[in-house]
């Protein structure tokens, strides 16, 4: 279906235009798609994106800074999600030893073992998006790519 039938729009004023509204309309959809995923899990899209920030650096502690510079929206509160996560037993925070006002914060097993499972379903969720293909898909990463600069 084109982005026009989906919106019911019959024109946009110029490509660039209809670029951004199918950026955005695309972006909603996907993010709508990895909500749903994540929904049995018991973890936001947001809260996910922390966990595997954290899986990365594991076993290495980071700071709420540099999990905040490597988050795919930046805009989110990284102090209260690592805090849901560390009520649901998936990370700790614990004062730096070498620094009293640095506080690392790091995944545990349970953090783990959730990705893990998470991990396992990956394949049958990327099927959604196999409606094209893998040269395509590469075209559209260095397209997305240039686009931000």
């Amino acid at each position: 279906m084109t982005l026009e039938q989906e919106l019911k729009q019959e024109r946009f004023t110029n490509e660039y235009e209809k670029m951004v509204v199918n950026i955005l309309f695309t972006s909603s959809w996907l993010a709508n798609l990895n909500a749903s995923r994540l929904k049995p899990f018991g973890l936001t899209p947001e809260q996910y994106n922390v966990l595997r920030i954290l899986r990365g650096s594991h076993p290495q502690p980071m700071m709420l800074a540099e999990i905040t510079c490597r988050m795919i929206d930046r805009n989110s509160n990284a102090t209260r999600l690592v805090e849901k996560l560390r009520q649901k037993g998936f990370v700790k925070r614990e004062i730096c030893e070498n620094n009293r006002r640095q506080v690392d914060i790091s995944i545990v097993e349970p953090g783990l073992k959730i990705l893990q499972e998470i991990d396992n379903s990956r394949d049958q969720w990327l099927e959604n998006l196999k409606t094209i293909s893998k040269s395509e898909v590469e075209e559209l990463n260095n397209v997305l790519d240039k686009l931000r600069g």
